[in-house]
């Protein structure tokens, strides 16, 4: 089972592998950092930003093979997202938000997390009371 798209923090990743995710894709967490693919961009104020484009866009299609298919549907867009820097900062927030989600269940490894795991569907209100960090 692949978890594709949707994961924009890491308790995001951890709660893919807890509904049963093989393997989580993460293209668009890894975006904008130097190891990432796309052109680094400097607007007028100095901010840089990075080109990303998932690999079923249009944008990519073109790219790689010089058109969009007939018989294909393009799936997302380009976008400009935020300069981050090496990787490094992003792949280690991701491996300490598995570990603690871990801990959290009492799963031993990521493949216990599933059997350790129960999900509860919280109201919108309940979400906002218990979130105590900013997204940025």
């Amino acid at each position: 089972v692949m978890s594709d798209g949707g994961c924009n923090a890491p308790g995001d990743v951890s709660k893919a592998f807890a509904a049963g995710a093989d393997f989580v894709m993460l293209g668009g967490m890894f975006a904008g950092h130097d190891e990432s693919g796309g052109e680094l961009i400097t607007n007028e104020e100095g901010k840089q930003y990075k080109a990303f484009y998932g690999m079923s866009s249009a944008k990519a299609m073109e790219t790689y093979f010089g058109e969009v298919a007939k018989h294909r549907a393009p799936e997302g867009k380009e976008v400009r997202v935020p300069y981050r820097g090496p990787v490094e900062t992003t792949i280690q927030a991701i491996l300490g938000g598995i570990r603690s989600a871990c801990s959290y269940v009492g799963a031993r490894r990521i493949k216990d997390l599933p059997k350790c795991t129960t999900f509860v569907r919280v109201t919108i209100t309940t979400n906002e009371i218990y979130t105590s960090h900013e997204r940025t």
